[in-house]
């Protein structure tokens, strides 16, 4: 149930990102993604360490 959430969560994370790059021309998804990477990281083995306990 939680990975069902999870993942509709992040496609519709994606789908604004991806929807924001092509109406907003400042906006820079790429550019935004290489800046936060680290942070995706981090949110990823919080998720799967929540999973675990």
């Amino acid at each position: 149930m939680k990975s069902n959430v999870l993942s509709a969560i992040i496609l519709i994370v994606l789908g604004a990102l991806l929807l924001a790059n092509n109406l907003i021309p400042e906006f820079r998804i790429w550019a935004t993604l290489f800046k936060w990477w680290p942070v995706l990281l981090i949110a990823l083995g919080v998720s799967l360490l929540a999973r675990r306990g």
